[in-house]
């Protein structure tokens, strides 16, 4: 929950880019970046990433995501929440995904430590595929978020997500280990895995995972 002391703006930029070379020439770039600011009760996020691995000349994956959410503090840890997310995933069989999704929250911890919130609410998902008729379906959503500060300078987060639909379910969990290196700068671990069943024929893969290690600048 925003507090008095609180910037009007703040966020951050996170950027991973790894590459090896020898018997294999491998390169991997991540880039995300993420706004928030408050008004009143009111607090706005807009976020993007960009995710891009290539092997041997090949790209084996290219993924982009812009998303925009609105939360809404109730009376104590109460909050409504709502989102907008657009994604393109060159191998997940999809050729677009649009998802909007509101509904209520509650903040079940939250103090210097540790912050636990669930959330859940009902939404809409548009899907493209290339060749295939486009589909709207109806979203059931719920969601886990948990940050622990051990130290001063180091934390961990894990993230979990469930969209079921009539066709398919999609399940996301993040989990991240971030170490401050000065106000302003920190090192990020990251594994990220995002599962779709029955996902469209054309798919390389039911499950995508992503390991990373970047530099995370914040203001």
């Amino acid at each position: 929950m925003p507090t008095e002391d609180d910037e009007a703006f703040s966020g951050s930029t996170e950027l991973g880019y790894t590459h090896m070379s020898g018997n294999t020439d491998s390169q991997t770039l991540i880039a995300k970046g993420r706004l928030t600011w408050f008004t009143d009760n009111w607090t706005h996020t807009l976020r993007g990433e960009v995710r891009n691995v290539s092997r041997d000349g090949d790209t084996s994956a290219e993924q982009y995501l812009v998303a925009g959410r609105e939360r809404f503090d109730l009376e104590g840890p109460h909050y409504l929440f709502g989102f907008a997310r657009g994604e393109r995933d060159r191998f997940s069989g999809y050729d677009q995904q649009f998802t909007t999704i509101a509904g209520y929250g509650r903040d079940l911890l939250d103090d210097e430590r540790h912050r636990l919130s669930l959330e859940s609410g009902p939404g809409y998902r548009y899907d493209r595929i290339e060749g295939k008729e486009n589909a709207s379906l109806g979203v059931a959503y719920g969601a886990m978020a948990y940050e622990w500060a051990f130290s001063k300078t180091a934390s961990l987060e894990q993230e979990l997500s469930v969209e079921a639909t009539d066709d398919n379910t999609t399940s996301r969990s993040l989990s991240s280990l971030t170490a401050r290196l000065n106000s302003h700068l920190a090192l990020k671990l990251s594994h990220e895995i995002k599962d779709t069943s029955r996902p469209p024929a054309d798919a390389e893969a039911r499950t995508d995972e992503t390991t990373s290690a970047s530099i995370l600048y914040d203001w």
